[in-house]
């Protein structure tokens, strides 16, 4: 098993469709006995949620996001952990949206400061 998410920050590694994710969303993790949580924002996200469990190296969670248009929006993401040659952490992310249609793939990779 990787090392704990507890106070990493993750960020994408390319920008979704608009109104979504973007490589300047920045994501901000928190672990505690298998119990995953996490605060998004930036680019065109507002304030977003997840909340979900670590077993291993999978996470399976559930987010809520507000857009800067005042749009919310809620999900299903599962992803796995893997760390890079460098250390840092990458999450491959399988995603489905429960609030609207759409699913998809993204990656977030680990980065050494907040924004």
């Amino acid at each position: 098993m990787t090392r704990s998410l507890d106070g990493v920050w993750f960020a994408p590694v390319a920008d979704q469709a608009p109104g979504q994710v973007g490589a300047r969303t920045r994501f901000a993790y928190h672990e505690h006995e298998g119990r995953i949580w996490a605060e998004y924002e930036g680019g065109d996200i507002a304030y977003g949620r997840l909340v979900g469990t670590r077993t291993g190296d999978r996470i399976d969670f559930r987010y809520l996001q507000l857009t800067l248009d005042g749009a919310t929006a809620t999900g299903h993401c599962v992803s796995e952990i893997t760390e890079l040659p460098d250390g840092r952490l990458r999450l491959a992310e399988s995603w489905q949206w429960e609030s609207k249609a759409g699913a998809g793939t993204s990656v977030v990779e680990e980065v050494t400061t907040p924004r």
